[in-house]
């Protein structure tokens, strides 16, 4: 017998996939800031207020996130401008 609710199962068997604690705190985050700065805001404050808003048991996992996004963001950039890091 399974553990899962009858709700849970049908989320499995339907193939949905809820965002993470990360995901939906950096939303949050971004909603927030587009509507306290609509002229615009750096992409760095949606990282840090979505990481301050988390608990401290999940921001480990976050924080890998937050330096795997920014290193990708970094290479990206690179490649734009031509060369390497």
């Amino acid at each position: 017998m399974s553990d899962l609710t009858a709700f849970e199962l049908l989320l499995r068997a339907s193939d949905v996939r809820l965002p993470s604690a990360w995901q939906a705190a950096w939303e949050e985050a971004e909603d927030t800031l587009r509507a306290l700065f609509p002229e615009g805001y750096d992409i760095t404050e949606v990282g840090r207020l979505a990481y301050e808003s988390l608990h401290d048991d999940l921001k480990p996992a976050a924080l890998d996130a937050l330096v795997y996004g920014w290193r990708e963001a970094q290479q990206d950039r690179a490649e734009q401008a031509g060369g390497a890091l």
